[in-house]
């Protein structure tokens, strides 16, 4: 007899460049779900810094080959982890998802040599990872919706519709390094799109002016006051007013995107980082305005990611919405939000696998439907 569920390693590694997380999953033929174990590593700071250059337009051809490979072998190191950790043979795991390391992601049209075509690169090449796992694994979930016309972004809405369903009004906000988020509700189809820099620019000024890797709990930023002047400045980015579909990465808020905002900074460093984690929460509540009530009204907001854990933050963002909607966090939901994407892209390899379209097109503008990933045997 048949089971009715795959064991899955969904791997996942987002903006902040930080390190790849991993969730061993059962995925039921319903899509109902058990997360098994749930594993992380680190990227080596040597090849963090190389990653970040390669993002920010700094990297060779050469540096990209040699990347996609080594990346391909952290992946395959986390997952043999994960696999010792839950004392589970390779051979007991149906599939690897891999979303792996977004270095370039450019969806709207670039035109040459009269070929007009959005793009988009995730190295963390799948072969590596499937001959040094013994597992079958799958990968460039974003390109196939590229090639229907899509943005190739965002993806987690399908597994949001999955997790959340519909019973209530919700957005679900992730605040990585990019923020995002999927629209739940009883009155349309479910949509999302990038709302704009999540933890990215704030990590980068962290770095720079108190050499710390990021901003924990938001206590720096609860020690400075909003710049209003330079936030005004700062939210005439284009970007913001652009109507969705839209997605958007380092391609835009890169290292030379800070360096440039950072000509009209105050001289308050404290100043800097609490104007740009207000930045996040404005761009968060404005896309709201602009973009979602219109649509629907919503009940209540989920957020996730490293933003969730910003109790300056997360005090930003119920001052923007005051009391217009009830705020929660994925662990709220006994989901633990760092491992939320790593589920995400098991279930998207799962619908590989048994041939289900997974993009969601009023979510990505793809013309169609699309069965999304590609296979690597070891």
């Amino acid at each position: 007899m048949d089971k009715n569920y795959k064991t899955a390693i969904g791997m996942m590694s987002g903006t902040s460049m930080d390190g790849i997380d991993a969730a061993l999953v059962r995925i039921f033929n319903d899509f109902s779900f058990e997360i098994l174990n749930t594993h992380s590593l680190d990227y080596p700071q040597e090849i963090r810094k190389k990653l970040l250059e390669i993002a920010n337009n700094k990297g060779l051809t050469a540096d990209i080959c040699f990347m996609d490979f080594v990346v391909g072998k952290l992946f395959a190191q986390c997952a043999n982890e994960l696999l010792e950790k839950s004392n589970i043979k390779a051979g007991e795991v149906d599939y690897i998802a891999s979303h792996g390391q977004t270095v370039f992601h450019s969806p709207q049209p670039q035109e040459i040599g009269g070929i007009s075509t959005g793009s988009t690169l995730q190295i963390g090449n799948i072969s590596v990872i499937a001959q040094l796992t013994g597992i079958k694994t799958i990968g460039d979930f974003r390109s196939k919706d590229i090639a229907a016309g899509g943005q190739g972004a965002p993806l987690v809405p399908f597994a949001d519709e999955l997790i959340f369903k519909k019973d209530k009004n919700r957005a679900i906000q992730n605040i990585g390094g990019i923020g995002n988020v999927t629209v739940l509700s009883k009155e349309c189809d479910t949509f999302a799109f990038d709302t704009g820099p999540g933890n990215m620019l704030i990590d980068y000024f962290v770095q720079k002016l108190f050499d710390k890797p990021f901003d924990k709990n938001g206590e720096i930023a609860s020690c400075g006051n909003v710049d209003e002047k330079w936030l005004n400045e700062l939210l005439k980015e284009p970007y913001y007013s652009l109507e969705p579909p839209k997605s958007t990465g380092r391609e835009l808020f890169n290292e030379n995107y800070a360096k440039k905002i950072y000509k009209t900074a105050p001289d308050n460093k404290n100043n800097v980082i609490t104007t740009l984690t207000a930045l996040t929460a404005k761009t968060i509540f404005d896309a709201y305005e602009k973009f979602v009530f219109p649509r629907t009204d919503i009940e209540q907001i989920v957020l996730g990611g490293g933003g969730a854990y910003n109790c300056t933050l997360i005090k930003f963002l119920e001052h923007y919405f005051k009391n217009r909607l009830e705020i929660k966090t994925h662990n709220d939901f006994n989901i633990n939000d760092k491992f939320k994407e790593a589920l995400a892209f098991a279930m998207l390899g799962f619908c590989t696998i048994e041939k289900i379209p997974s993009n969601l097109t009023h979510c990505t503008g793809a013309k169609k439907r699309v069965i999304m990933g590609i296979t690597a045997c070891p």
